[in-house]
């Protein structure tokens, strides 16, 4: 309990009060004396009509699990216990881990109870808490101000957003070139797979002709071939300091995440294997390649799992340490992130011996504020140095991602909204291309 603002008020006007004996007359002294006497009184009564904080019972509600930077809806239940004295009651839900803390929320009481529906925002993947919620209200005067709090064990569930991913893998499996479900996806001229034999037609390539069956047939036959399946793809995700850093209201490595779950979700549904790889300053985890629409949940879980790190990340050993775990050529994806040549020397020499034995897809998260800033009129000397640095930067990471190049890896460097695209379309190249097998 304590005196609000209009109580200290109260008090400050006796102090004008008290002067009134010391310039006019000293009879003005009992009435000073009655101006406490009742401020006093009123605060007195005020703290006894207020409501008592022991009549107040809060039951909370969260969602089980929602996605990471979504907005889900807590209920907050604020009970008076049948009290009758009408209360304005402002609410402040107190949260734990990366739950963005809603706004302060009023509610009106007057003896039934009152529902709020709070907005929990998550910034990050993992379990969060709500701590616990802080009440404070005033007596029906506004003089004496009571304030409670009442513990929490409300947990929440924050998994990467996976309804994008679906959306896209039904577009992508829209595709004429492809069938629904795990049918057989079929490339004609392309693939190593035997598929079928059908009569030559004009237009096909002479190559494919089968001499022995056509000979059988006396007629002109040529092999159709498909796409190769039960490729090993594995998508190794740095979680080091660099991907914490927020980009587009995300974190660089939530916006890996998503790209990786698409990646895999249309990998699984055309025949192929995924696994999952994660390291900061050493390796994290290791989920070995799966193959079956049904691993897709399995693959979900370990990424929803991953924790970015405040750590340097070291190349040597996250990728060394995949290297060694692969026994067989695999598309291997590094969702990764750099900051200039320098830094990102060790990057290159690791990714050099991995490329010696499979095909590898870098992976960079273009930050389109940079671009920005770089092609802004710049506005000031602040403006001209902003410029200048983010053109360095860019040009250095185009130095980075042309080395890479050069070595034979295929480079996606995009920014968030498109970079799903550009990796789905990098590895549909190489299916079809059968640089995998």
């Amino acid at each position: 309990m304590r005196p609000t603002f209009r109580a200290v008020l109260l008090f400050a006007l006796a102090i004008p009060v008290a002067l009134l004996p010391v310039f006019l007359s000293a009879r003005w002294t009992a009435a000073w004396i009655a101006w406490l006497g009742l401020a006093v009184l009123a605060i007195g009564v005020d703290a006894v009509l207020a409501l008592p904080a022991r009549r107040l019972r809060v039951i909370g509600r969260a969602p089980g699990t929602m996605f990471v930077g979504e907005a889900a809806d807590l209920e907050l239940t604020i009970d008076p216990s049948g009290a009758r004295r009408p209360a304005l009651v402002e609410a402040l839900v107190e949260t734990e881990g990366d739950l963005a803390p809603p706004p302060r929320r009023r509610a009106a009481l007057a003896g039934e109870p009152v529902t709020l529906h709070l907005p929990l925002v998550a910034r990050r993947r993992g379990t969060h808490r709500v701590a616990g919620v802080a009440l404070r209200w005033t007596g029906p005067l506004g003089l004496v101000e009571r304030r409670t709090t009442r513990a929490s064990s409300l947990e929440v569930s924050v998994l990467p957003d996976i309804r994008p991913v679906r959306a896209a893998a039904m577009r992508f499996f829209m595709n004429r070139e492809f069938v629904a479900g795990t049918n057989v996806e079929r490339f004609l001229g392309d693939g190593s797979e035997f598929e079928s034999l059908r009569e030559y037609a004009r237009g096909m390539d002479p190559r494919a002709i089968d001499w022995k069956a056509s000979a059988r047939h006396r007629k002109l036959y040529a092999d159709e071939y498909r796409a190769e399946r039960d490729h090993q793809v594995v998508l190794s995700i740095d979680t080091g300091r660099l991907m914490r850093e927020p980009l587009g209201g995300l974190a660089r490595v939530d916006h890996a995440i998503h790209a990786a779950l698409l990646l895999g979700y249309v990998a699984l549904r055309t025949g192929d294997r995924v696994g999952l790889h994660a390291f900061d300053e050493r390796p994290r985890l290791f989920l070995p390649p799966m193959g079956g629409v049904d691993a897709f949940a399995r693959f979900q879980a370990a990424a929803a799992g991953l924790r970015e790190t405040t750590a340097e990340s070291n190349f040597t050993l996250g990728l060394l340490d995949l290297a060694t775990r692969l026994r067989r050529r695999s598309l291997v994806v590094v969702l990764t992130d750099f900051v200039d040549s320098v830094t990102a020397g060790l990057m290159l020499d690791n990714v050099a011996r991995l490329v010696r034995r499979h095909l590898v897809v870098f992976v960079a998260l273009r930050d389109p504020e940079l671009d920005a800033i770089k092609d802004a009129r710049p506005d000031g000397t602040l403006g001209l140095y902003r410029a200048v640095t983010a053109a360095d930067l860019l040009r250095e990471r185009s130095v980075v991602l042309r080395k890479l190049e050069r070595m034979g890896v295929r480079v996606v460097d995009a920014a968030p909204a498109d970079v799903a695209a550009g990796l789905l379309s990098t590895y549909l190249h190489a299916r079809r291309r059968e640089l995998v097998g």
